[in-house]
């Protein structure tokens, strides 16, 4: 049977940041191998749309508005936008180095049916650089280093590239407008039999600056932390230890926002709904009624 060819959609988010996009599309134009097709998803307000959309034009890519009802919302509605054998995910922050997408398009090649991950540095590269890999949600709705990076449930959330078919029956949860959320869709997508694998061949540059979001509130992302870990370690990767070990964790920290002793961002009434909502994706999961895990 014949291997169908490879054709790479890149589905890029942004929001509010005209000049790191055209940063990130010059960056990539730059490469001596081109996607199939770009895909802009623009969830930027009004008034910067108009600039938004003439830099996607001038690279050449598509320009669709997005959905603008938070991160994953719009990462979904570039995803389904895409026509290519395989999506790579991409955030407007990022630059690439030197056949970046030339290593991508041979690993498909190598193993099309994977889902891939790319490690980053939040800086140019030097022999003093953090390098920072792909990461799996622990217990406490953290990212940590997989065991084995080549068989895992670690998810680059801007920086992955899955078949096609993926998004015709999953997507990435939208409940929270932002958040740890990514962490979930690579637990769930292992769950289902997905293998993914991370890339060490190349990498992103990630401009990332702390406080500088276009979005930002922390009680959304203890939320999205915990409903991550949840998901994860009471259904799709199943361990009582670290099962207790996340509601241990999150009771405390949200019973100390709730009586003032400390300010975690999560009240036991933000948990009580947040358990309730992962308990019904729990059940939607356990009847394969994955369309309704959103």
């Amino acid at each position: 049977m014949s291997v169908p060819e490879i054709q790479f959609s890149v589905a890029l988010v942004t929001r509010n940041r005209p000049d790191s996009l055209n940063r990130c599309l010059k960056s990539l134009r730059s490469q001596s191998v081109q996607p199939f097709e770009v895909i802009v998803s623009d969830d930027s307000n009004p008034e910067l749309a108009p600039e938004t959309e003439a830099i996607a034009r001038r690279w050449d890519c598509h320009y669709i508005i997005g959905p603008r009802q938070g991160l994953y919302a719009n990462r979904n509605h570039a995803a389904l936008a895409c026509k290519g054998t395989h999506i790579r995910t991409m955030d407007d922050d990022h630059e690439f180095p030197e056949n970046h997408f030339q290593t991508i398009h041979r690993v498909l090649e190598s193993d099309p049916n994977s889902i891939w991950t790319i490690g980053e540095y939040w800086e140019e590269p030097t022999p003093s650089s953090t390098f920072y890999p792909p990461g799996e949600i622990q217990p406490r709705g953290f990212s940590k280093l997989p065991a084995n990076l080549d068989d895992c449930f670690a998810i680059s959330d801007g920086a992955a590239i899955y078949p096609r078919q993926v998004f015709e029956n999953h997507r990435f949860l939208e409940v929270f407008k932002f958040g740890s959320l990514y962490l979930e869709f690579g637990a769930r997508l292992k769950a289902l039999g997905y293998r993914i694998r991370y890339c060490p061949e190349t990498y992103i540059i990630h401009h990332y600056i702390a406080g500088k979001r276009s979005f930002n509130d922390e009680n959304m992302q203890r939320k999205a932390a915990f409903l991550s870990a949840y998901l994860t370690y009471s259904n799709y990767c199943f361990s009582l230890l670290k099962q207790l070990e996340c509601l241990s964790y999150f009771t405390m920290i949200s019973l100390l926002t709730t009586f003032k002793i400390n300010k975690y961002n999560i009240t036991i009434f933000d948990l009580w709904h947040t358990w309730l909502l992962g308990n019904k994706y729990i059940k939607y999961f356990r009847q394969g009624q994955y369309n309704k895990i959103r």
